[in-house]
């Protein structure tokens, strides 16, 4: 049976690579002229939610007010207010409804597995 190389692992390569890095600071290197770096920025602004459209993006998954507002992780009264305009949703809210309209059939199957029947 043939032995690894123990050399080439990605492992070894992992610290060598470190080494390299520790070795270019240490020495005053410009890091960025022999390592890639990147900015990694996300593009994560909520739309803003009508009544309508907080009760249509509900409807995708066929939820009550009650199981809906479970799902999302706030009250049912928060719901209710927001489909009648009393509020409009924030934040987390909005961000997770967001994720449901982009792909409702994904958060479909997640609040199915969800779902525990309570027997009488």
């Amino acid at each position: 049976m043939p032995k690894k190389n123990e050399d080439n692992s990605v492992g070894n390569k992992i610290v060598r690579r470190l080494k390299g890095f520790v070795e270019a600071v240490e020495s005053g290197e410009e890091v960025l002229q022999r390592f890639t770096c990147r900015t990694i920025r996300l593009q994560l602004e909520a739309q803003e939610y009508s009544p309508e459209l907080v009760k249509s993006t509900r409807e995708l998954l066929g939820a009550s007010q009650a199981i809906f507002a479970q799902f999302l992780g706030v009250s049912t009264s928060a719901v209710q207010d927001w489909e009648q305009g009393y509020k409009p949703p924030k934040g987390s809210a909005c961000r997770l409804m967001d994720e449901i309209r982009r792909d409702p059939e994904y958060w479909l199957t997640r609040l199915r597995d969800l779902s525990t029947p309570i027997s009488a």
